[in-house]
């Protein structure tokens, strides 16, 4: 081997030592560093905006149910809205009725306690009755405050359905109730 290539090959191994060390300069590795993270940052954000997304399609697909305690809407023993009653659900008519698009579902349960001489009177033989009364009439109060007639509708089960126990005084409270069910949007 000569000279001259003994040197040249010093030099290429002492060039391809270098250019293998120093193949990206500190501060485009820097740069490069920051690019990734930023990077990282925008996946973990979308990735909970998906997340956010998928929670929101979920509850759009099923029903969103609202229960109010028949005690609140009405007074004991009868089926016409209190004052109160009427508040309580003009407030939630006021929230549904200007981008109404979904059916609402009007669902009246009493508890397992007989029907009283008063309500007898009136006509009203039985809980289910009673609860098919309460419901009309929410979904009536609801039609009066703007909601769309033909997408609200009524259903009364009586004592049914209990959520609760109806051998306390609590449990019969917890099943006394109105159930305002938002469902899918209608086609």
């Amino acid at each position: 081997m000569t000279n001259s290539t003994k040197g040249r090959l010093i030099v290429a191994s002492l060039l391809s030592a270098m250019g293998l060390t120093g193949c990206v300069s500190q501060s485009k590795y820097d740069a490069l560093q920051a690019q990734n993270q930023q990077l990282q940052q925008q996946n973990a954000s979308m990735s909970q905006q998906i997340a956010a997304d998928k929670a929101q399609i979920n509850r759009l697909q099923g029903a969103i149910k609202y229960t109010v305690n028949s005690d609140l809407l009405f007074p004991s023993g009868g089926w016409q809205m209190s004052a109160q009653g009427k508040q309580i659900i003009a407030r939630m008519a006021a929230k549904l009725a200007p981008t109404e698009q979904n059916k609402i579902l009007v669902n009246g349960y009493t508890d397992n306690a007989p029907i009283g001489p008063a309500l007898r009177q009136q006509g009203i033989t039985s809980n289910e009755m009673l609860s098919q009364k309460r419901a009309e009439n929410v979904m009536e109060y609801l039609v009066s405050q703007g909601m769309k007639p033909d997408l609200v509708e009524a259903h009364g089960y009586g004592d049914t359905q209990p959520v609760a126990s109806n051998d306390t005084a609590k449990g019969r409270a917890e099943n006394r109730r109105v159930e305002l069910t938002l469902g899918s949007p209608t086609s």
